[in-house]
């Protein structure tokens, strides 16, 4: 075989990611807050775009319109991406078509929602209204030491050891903690967690403290093995368990997290009007963004080629930008018509009514790829007349049967027949799995122990009563 140099000409097929086409991937992916906080950072990096007020957008639409009728468009002009006459035109016409919202409410504040206390700075902040014989830097010590759930989890000898004090001392100051609000946090297991929350229940029943003491066999279901033990019925051991399930056995929880979200912003918003659904892209947080005047002019009258060319780019870029923003409501407004054509009895009735759906089905009817669709409906939610949903949920998987069952109806059936069963004698999974073949929705019993978990439903066991 002969090797060596030569040239050849040949053409050849290349997808290549054009900066504008990464940023316009970018944006589609972006929530409605990431977007948001995304435009602020174009704002300040490209000088030729500005935040558009709708009060006078319409106003310096029309006299866009009218100045441009009496000006002749320049050769340089010709050489921009887009028409831009256009542009404003269509700009005009969709906020004449935006909501109007009512004068009375423009002075309003926004509905702000203010960051829920650390447990922390709740525990804290009762700390320093109290007068304490023990100095307060010990309690802030152990505070500073609780974890999420409200447990400590250092011993008392850690604390003196660190602190340079008696162990005596670290259990005073243990104590003090204990007591403040919630009750059970500052507890080192959850025997002492419910132990500590026992005042919360005025009349529970005097062998409760007894009772405190079997949780790991009450957790796996040895009942009689705890009746034996305490010399009680089976059934009094279950109305002991019942009155410990009125304790909180993670006092922490109820707490926010430091940086922690406690909002959801939904990107789309589905509403039923007189029967028909009705698709709102919700951006409102999305300042409105045009082109300033200022440099258009400079860009038809500029005749240096430095400064001609630099506000050429900035103005595609801006143009791309714009063009962007544009696309993604667009695509979202389809997405979202295509789920709620496919999902409508969900929307009406129920989950158990939710169809199976994939990317597939929607990217066919919208007419774009499925990684488009999945861009789309990455981290983004809908508001829909059923609650929030994540735009994943209506892309649900499912058993191939007439009706088109989901997980999540297969689920909430599996639901129903266990609230509907007797507890003195709770069905089996495979009985559940008998039961829902006769519902047409045919699954293993190992598929309804897994989807039981995944429920928090305990096992036939646990549910029993005696």
């Amino acid at each position: 075989m002969r090797i060596g140099y030569g040239l050849r000409l040949e053409q050849t097929q290349k997808l290549i990611m054009t900066p504008e086409l990464r940023q316009a991937i970018t944006i589609l992916q972006l929530s409605a807050l990431e977007l948001s906080t995304f435009v602020d950072q174009q704002l300040l990096e490209n000088p030729l775009l500005e935040v558009v007020e709708d009060s006078v957008a319409g106003s310096n639409a029309e006299k866009e319109n009218e100045s441009g009728q009496s000006e002749q468009r320049t050769d340089s002009d010709s050489t921009w991406d887009m028409d831009w006459e256009e542009y404003f035109q269509r700009q005009e016409e969709r906020i004449t078509r935006e909501y109007e919202p009512d004068p009375s409410q423009k002075n309003r504040l926004e509905p702000f929602v203010a960051m829920a206390p650390t447990l922390q700075e709740y525990l804290l902040e009762q700390l320093h209204v109290q007068k304490l014989t023990v100095p307060v830097k010990y309690m802030e010590y152990i505070i500073g030491n609780l974890d999420n759930n409200g447990y400590l989890e250092l011993t008392l000898e850690s604390i003196a050891k660190e602190l340079k004090i008696s162990i005596e001392m670290a259990e005073k100051a243990l104590n003090i903690v204990q007591g403040l609000d919630p009750l059970g946090v500052g507890a080192r297991s959850l025997e002492e967690c419910l132990r500590l929350q026992l005042p919360l229940i005025p009349k529970a029943p005097a062998k409760m403290s007894e009772f405190l003491k079997h949780l790991e066999d009450l957790a796996a279901g040895r009942i009689q093995r705890i009746a034996a033990q305490m010399q009680i019925t089976t059934a009094e051991v279950q109305k002991l368990a019942d009155w410990v399930r009125q304790l909180d056995p993670k006092p922490g929880r109820r707490f926010s997290e430091s940086g922690e979200i406690r909002y959801i912003v939904p990107d789309v918003v589905i509403e039923e009007i007189a029967g028909e659904f009705i698709i709102l892209v919700n951006d409102i947080t999305v300042p409105r963004l045009g082109i300033n005047q200022a440099y258009r002019k400079a860009l038809s009258q500029s005749g240096e080629d430095e400064t001609r060319k630099f506000v050429e780019q900035r103005l595609n870029s801006a143009a791309w930008l714009i063009r962007s923003i544009e696309q993604r409501r667009t695509t979202l407004y389809k997405v979202a018509n295509a789920i709620v054509k496919r999902q409508a009895e969900f929307l009406r009735k129920g989950v158990r009514y939710l169809h199976p759906l994939n990317l597939k089905d929607i990217a066919e009817e919208v007419g774009v790829h499925e990684s488009t669709v999945s861009r789309a409906t990455a981290n983004k939610y809908v508001q829909t007349p059923r609650g929030i949903f994540e735009f994943k949920f209506f892309f649900a998987s499912g058993i191939k049967n007439e009706q088109g069952v989901t997980t999540e109806g297969i689920k909430q059936v599996l639901k129903d027949l266990i609230a509907g069963e007797s507890s003195k004698a709770p069905f089996s999974d495979q009985k559940l799995s008998e039961l829902l073949k006769e519902k047409g929705m045919e699954i293993s019993r190992r598929t309804v122990a897994k989807y039981r978990d995944e429920l928090g439903i305990p096992s036939t066991a646990l549910r029993k009563r005696y």
